[in-house]
């Protein structure tokens, strides 16, 4: 085929791609038009095991929002990752919750939807947690890893209320500890971080389930740790919130009880992390451990 050719199928191929959607799960996030905006460095975190979880470019109103690395066997994200916006932290107003037709179906455009009115269960609740599994259940409340008070624009807020973005939170851990850090994130990301930062929330399982006639529906973490990275930040902030950059960490216990969020190193919640989930030993959050690249260009840096 000549070459001009060549390109002229190249150029049509990217344009069907940003004008007409792409499926949501992929094989890769970098697949997706603008989809690694949300990872740093456009990498996401290495070393996960399980070759059934789903990459979920979590795409809204036809724009890539966030990604979440999702578990349909246990109906719930392994993690979310997306870049912190500031904001000034008030809660929703009223945003419909969505699930993601993707993952059931291989037509649509790529999009989120909100749960229709009466919608047909056996049609998408195999891969997916749907809003029954959460109606009777007193203990958990939904607990997004994206949350809406990270997020400034109406568009990201609204993304962030997907069943793919939630996990079973017990009540008082949800409305207590965490909130409580989440919001101590917020701020601190308000007014220390001086460029982009970026943000993994996710969980660990043993095994609890959330039942529904009878059948384990719904995995309940254990715990729910979360991590930023942020290369541009003030160096004259005090010194108690400056230890905190470019990176770190928290861990939880998703509990009544002893559910206090301890702070911790990025690279000692990946030691932890990986006595309790299934990575290997290259298991990385962010790409070269959050350090900031060189401002040299590439022809000046020092090769052996």
């Amino acid at each position: 085929m000549h070459p001009s050719v060549i390109l002229l199928v190249l150029a049509f191929t990217t344009w069907l791609s940003e004008h007409l959607g792409t499926a949501t799960v992929v094989e890769d996030f970098n697949h997706v038009e603008r989809c690694k905006d949300s990872l740093y460095m456009g990498t996401p975190p290495r070393g996960f095991r399980d070759s059934r979880l789903k990459k979920i470019c979590q795409r809204y109103a036809d724009k890539p929002r966030y990604v979440t690395l999702y578990d349909s066997k246990n109906r719930i994200p392994v993690y979310s990752a997306y870049t912190f916006k500031k904001t000034e932290g008030d809660r929703r107003v009223d945003y419909p919750w969505m699930y993601e037709p993707q993952l059931a179906e291989l037509d649509g455009n790529g999009n989120m939807l909100p749960f229709p009115t009466g919608y047909l269960h056996m049609k998408f609740e195999d891969s997916q947690a749907i809003l029954d599994d959460y109606s009777d259940v007193v203990l958990y409340e939904r607990g997004h890893l994206n949350p809406d008070q990270h997020q400034s624009d109406p568009q990201d807020r609204a993304a962030t209320y997907t069943l793919t973005n939630v996990v079973p939170e017990i009540r008082e851990f949800n409305i207590g500890p965490w909130r409580e850090h989440e919001e101590r994130i917020r701020l601190r990301l308000n007014n220390f971080c001086r460029g982009t930062a970026y943000v993994v929330t996710g969980v660990t399982t043993t095994g609890n389930m959330i039942r529904r006639n009878n059948q384990d529906r719904v995995g309940i973490p254990e715990e729910v740790w979360s991590a930023y990275c942020c290369t541009d930040y003030d160096r004259n902030a005090p010194h108690n919130e400056r230890i905190r950059f470019p990176t770190q960490a928290a861990l939880a216990k998703n509990a009544k009880d002893g559910n206090r969020v301890q702070e911790l190193t990025v690279q000692d919640l990946e030691i932890y992390l990986t006595n309790k989930m299934s990575v290997d030993k290259n298991f990385q959050l962010f790409y070269d451990n959050c350090n900031s690249p060189s401002p040299l260009p590439s022809y000046l840096h020092y090769t052996k």
